[in-house]
């Protein structure tokens, strides 16, 4: 890869080394920062006194642009941390794959967000020669179907669209006997499929796509397409999605690591300062509800952990602020409505506490990026031990999503050589 030492490494040597990374690293994983006391590792490195030291607009540049950026700029920045940083950086450095985007038709996009209708152009620009030697196109965890309809249109080849959310499937089957009335029937067929619980069966000569597949769900598509050695796109996210405690390595190369769910979790975050949801003072200003939030249940005696908190609430409802946070969150826990003087002194604590979290929890959050990419070489590792080419790539701009890793898999060499990576 392109300005990366270990270009030419295969997915097991690099995984390897992701792995040593992590490994190494594991007690910061596994103990986040809850309040304003330093947890064991930050102290027992003696990160504490630097990181809580930090000023308003140095905090502001690690958030935005993320830790290793942000202390190349302080000079008193512990080496041990600035190593790490270092090592973080090169082990998930990525190409970017050159791919021409496919001009979509416009009237079968009605209803598709902008940012979708970007995912779409550049995954099916890159399906595209695969496609074309493909017997089948196969789309794992279809939603509402339409990457799976405009495969069935735009390459001509059958199409099966898997899909366990009864709505979903509703939705996609409308849209494509719509699209079929006016362009001729579309040879596409979407089926009820829970991916996890079925053995999801694929052949030598599919062409199976995941875009977003979520937790097990991409465990299960990798396995698939490494026993019957089918091409395979893979785009990741909500590695945390699982239904077992913590997650094993799928290859050899991985050996033993196990990574919990709330480790899981942790690759969703992303230094940036203008999230695809929202910005970042939009998501701190949630945090810090959060927070207070989860002190008022704990004043009135409700035993709440981080996280707990808002179980029942859509998480984007934190972003409306505290007062109107709580009173939801009470009322749907059946208790009294907050009062103004517990909605101040809640949210005057936790304003203090919430600038030392902020500044104690950076080390956690530069580890963000390299739990996704190992999961994402897992996944390339146990299908290049099934004898597949594979390559792992960023595929779209990260103002369109941050979770913007592609797996590309095949077993046909010249495929994976000829992609154009800068």
């Amino acid at each position: 890869m392109l300005d990366n030492p270990s270009d030419a490494s295969s997915a097991s040597d690099r995984l390897r080394e992701a792995a040593a990374v992590l490994s190494a690293e594991l007690d910061i994983l596994g103990e986040p920062v809850e309040d304003a006391e330093p947890p064991a590792w930050c102290r027992q490195r003696g990160w504490d006194e630097f990181l809580l030291s930090l000023g308003e607009r140095e905090l502001r540049s690690c958030e935005e642009s993320g830790l290793e950026a942000g202390l190349r700029a302080l000079a008193s920045a512990p080496r041990d941390l600035v190593r790490l940083a270092e090592r973080v950086r090169r082990v998930t450095a990525l190409p970017r794959l050159g791919i021409s985007a496919l001009q979509l038709p416009a009237a079968a996009l009605r209803g598709v967000p902008a940012r979708k209708r970007e995912q779409l152009g550049a995954l099916l620009g890159l399906a595209a020669p695969f496609a074309a030697g493909a017997a089948r196109v196969v789309d794992v965890g279809a939603g509402s179907g339409h990457l799976a309809r405009l495969s069935a249109e735009l390459f001509r080849r059958p199409t099966l669209a898997l899909e366990r959310e009864a709505l979903r499937l509703r939705t996609a089957r409308r849209r494509a006997e719509q699209r079929s009335r006016n362009l001729g029937a579309l040879d596409v067929r979407f089926a009820a499929a829970d991916v996890g619980p079925e053995r999801l069966e694929l052949e030598n000569t599919d062409l199976a796509i995941g875009l977003h597949a979520c937790g097990d769900l991409g465990d299960r598509l990798v396995l698939a397409a490494a026993a019957a050695r089918s091409s395979l796109l893979l785009c990741s996210c909500c590695f945390q999605k699982i239904t077992t405690p913590a997650r094993a390595m799928l290859s050899q190369a991985g050996g033993t690591l196990t990574l919990k769910k709330p480790v899981l979790g942790l690759a969703n975050l992303t230094a940036r300062a203008r999230g695809v949801e929202a910005s970042l003072d939009d998501n701190l200003r949630g945090r810090e509800a959060r927070l207070c939030l989860r002190r008022l249940l704990q004043a009135r005696g409700v035993p709440v952990g981080a996280g707990e908190e808002m179980r029942g609430v859509n998480r984007r409802r934190a972003q409306a602020g505290f007062a109107e946070l709580a009173g939801t969150v009470l009322a749907a826990r059946k208790l009294p409505p907050p009062t103004p003087a517990e909605l101040r002194f809640h949210a005057d604590a936790a304003e203090r506490e919430h600038a030392t979290m902020r500044r104690l929890s950076l080390p956690r959050h530069l580890l963000a990026r390299l739990v996704e990419i190992t999961i994402v070489l897992d996944r390339a590792a146990a299908l290049e031990e099934h004898g597949q080419h594979v390559l792992v790539a960023e595929l779209f701009e990260p103002r369109v999503t941050p979770r913007n890793t592609v797996l590309v898999a095949t077993s046909d060499a010249k495929r994976v050589a000829a992609l154009r990576v800068e």
